[in-house]
């Protein structure tokens, strides 16, 4: 983790307001710390300090976002009245809807964010706006996969495959599943609504067909905590 020193609270010219920022600095390939770090790195840091961070969280990846330790501190660190600064929205979340449950929940804390290469500023009318379009947009995307989804099963029932809330999946129902899935815009309990099956359904099948794929919670609390 790479931090600024945090002003002195004693001094007169201190202010409440605080600014935080994560980013991700870059591994090689075999999982090992590039060193020095690549140019990116420097200008996300000079970029993330010329926004008014005081405070740089720092995740290592290589690729994936299953493990981000300080992001998750960084979110805990947060109090009301804070501003989260991040280089781009990716550097929250891995979906558009995982962002989307971020910023609502910083929403309801009362911490603003800012996305640097968006140019979002959810403490200004402007990016707030831009917040609910994203909102809608990927509840747009939910609802677009959900008649698809539904349009494909009545087709399948018209062909004379059996209906109603089955104990087991159809090998193309558990494609489906792992491709909603995968693509992370929607819960495990939303797909299985989709597929007409119990969440522990969804879970079984992808758990036994395919490779095997990282657990994920299904509710917007438990979405924050997993942001790592």
């Amino acid at each position: 983790m790479c931090r600024n020193p945090v002003p002195d609270s004693t001094c007169p010219h201190y202010s409440s307001w605080s600014s935080f920022a994560t980013f991700s600095s870059w591994v090689t390939s075999s999982g090992t710390r590039a060193c020095p770090p690549p140019p990116s790195a420097s200008l996300q840091i000079d970029a993330l300090g010329a926004a008014g961070c005081y405070r740089v969280f720092v995740d290592t990846m290589s690729g994936s976002f299953q493990h981000r330790p300080e992001l998750d501190k960084l979110l805990d660190q947060l109090r009301p009245g804070d501003t989260l600064v991040v280089w781009r929205l990716d550097r929250l979340g891995r979906s558009i809807r995982h962002i989307i449950d971020q910023l609502h929940a910083l929403a309801e804390r009362g911490i603003g964010f800012r996305s640097l290469q968006e140019t979002i500023d959810t403490t200004s009318p402007g990016g707030r706006l831009v917040f609910h379009v994203f909102a809608a947009l990927a509840e747009f995307k939910r609802d677009l996969i959900k008649e698809r989804t539904n349009a494909g099963l009545a087709a399948a029932r018209a062909r004379g495959r059996t209906g109603g809330r089955p104990s087991r999946l159809s090998a193309d129902q558990v494609r489906t599943a792992r491709r909603l899935y995968e693509q992370q815009d929607m819960t495990v309990a939303q797909i299985g609504d989709v597929l007409g099956v119990s969440r522990t359904t969804i879970y079984r099948a992808l758990a036994k067909h395919a490779e095997p794929v990282a657990a994920r919670r299904t509710d917007a609390s438990s979405l924050r905590s997993n942001a790592s």
